[in-house]
Formats: C-alpha cells, structure tokens, sequence
C-alpha cells in the first residue's frame, strides 16, 4: 500500500466493481477500448485479473475509500536476451469526474517512487495518443522527457469502414538517476520556500 496526501494505493479488492464499472464504462481514449465493461458483472470478473497482482493498484481517495481509477504495468527486460527486468512501462487511467484536480499527479508520482526506489527499476517510460494532451502534460510534469513520435503506430480501434484507425503515439521516459535528481531538487525548493 502507498499513501499520499489525499490517496491510497492499494491492491484491487472484490468489493471494487461498482468503482471500476464507473470509469470503465466509457473509456475516454482509444487505449483503453478493449477493456470497456458494460455489466456489474463483466467488472467483477475484470477484477479477478487485477487483483494479486502487485503492480496492478487501484487509486483510492482516502477520504471517502471510493476507487478513481488505477496504476499498472510490468517490469520487463532491456533487451530480448535481458533477464533483468529493470524497465516499466506504466499505464494510468482516472475516473472522468476526478480528472484535473492534481490526483494523477500525486498517484502516478507515488508510484514512479515506489518503482524506482522499492521496486529497482532503472527506466521508466509511457506511451500516449497525440491527441491526449492531459496525459502529455503529465508526463512533463513527470520530468519525463519525449523521445519521440511514432507516426500511425498502433490501432485500437476501427474506422466506419472497418479498416483500421491507426493513431500516432509519442513516448516518454526517465531513468532512475534522473528521478533522483528531480526529487533532490523539489526539496531543496521546499527548503527554500519560506514559512507562513
């Protein structure tokens, strides 16, 4: 469990689904289609697959207990010969309702912490639509740097036609040694920051 000023992150538990159906009803990018659920039932049975899973974290609003969305990914090598798996590649995704008030920061921050730091991952890196301008920002906000832009990467959706709809995609990074870095300076400004 990771806490945070106004979060918990914690392992998916059965009684989550109404939380998950919420959110997961209607996904707001394409990413996420095939994991649209359109039943209590089909959220409880997507649960199954979360929960036990230690990297799979459902974002929590301390206050009330409710599930606003969740964290996941799974470390994986630097190459296909690597058995160290020091990379990650995380996905985040937050109930619409709750978006712009600062909570994908302060879980996706918590959570680049703990990878870092508890888990010994070296790099972590994301993947984002073009047209996904909150999620960019995040990323920055982050300290992760854009590496580049894939031009019609990947399709997870369809055309009218059938044919499929390929969306460009921009990745971003940040090694652990940069993190460090960033966080060194953030208290070092709070240091500075007078008292009130």
């Amino acid at each position: 469990m990771i806490e945070t000023e106004r979060l918990i992150l914690r392992p998916f538990m059965p009684g989550d689904a109404e939380d998950v159906l919420e959110y997961l009803a209607a996904p707001t990018v394409n990413c996420f289609a095939d994991m649209k659920l359109d039943s209590l039932e089909a959220a409880k049975a997507a649960l199954k697959n979360r929960i036990g899973d230690a990297f799979y974290l459902a974002i929590v609003l301390k206050e009330s207990g409710k599930v606003i969305g969740e964290l996941f990914g799974h470390p994986e090598g630097s190459g296909p010969e690597d058995e160290t798996m020091d990379t990650f590649s995380p996905c985040w995704m937050l109930n619409q309702t709750y978006q712009g008030k600062g909570y994908a920061y302060e879980a996706a921050r918590a959570y680049f912490d703990y990878l870092f730091n508890q888990k010994g991952i070296r790099r972590i890196y994301a993947y984002t639509e073009d047209y996904n301008l909150s999620s960019q920002r995040l990323c920055e906000k982050l300290g992760m740097r854009r590496e580049g832009l894939f031009v019609e990467f990947v399709s997870f959706v369809s055309n009218p036609d059938g044919t499929p709809r390929y969306e460009n995609t921009m990745q971003y990074a940040i090694l652990k040694k940069e993190w460090d870095g960033s966080v060194a300076m953030e208290i070092q400004k709070s240091k500075r920051k007078p008292a009130k």
